[in-house]
């Protein structure tokens, strides 16, 4: 049996590539999933939407709920203005 890990590919006349049967299953990909595909160290990263989002929710699991990043960024500036002014 073929390492299902491992494979070459050929890219078509119009820049279309297959996703061999043994990679789709070992990666779970069923049809009609959405992919995010993304460059990354020179290499090309495929990944289902579910798979991105629950990372990101992981990252910023520690971000209470309703929080809001800009007036915590505002507030941080403030107390960073504050200390240059009294330096």
């Amino acid at each position: 049996m073929a390492d299902p890990t491992h494979t070459e590919v050929r890219l078509s006349e119009q820049g279309r590539l297959v996703i061999p049967a043994a990679l789709r299953k070992s990666l779970g990909f069923e049809p009609g999933d959405t992919l995010i595909a993304r460059l990354e160290d020179g290499r090309l990263v495929l990944e289902k939407r579910e798979t991105v989002q629950r990372r990101l929710k992981g990252r910023f699991s520690h971000v209470k709920k309703y929080t809001s990043l800009a007036d915590g960024l505002s507030a941080q500036r403030r107390e960073e203005a504050k200390r240059e002014m009294s330096e």
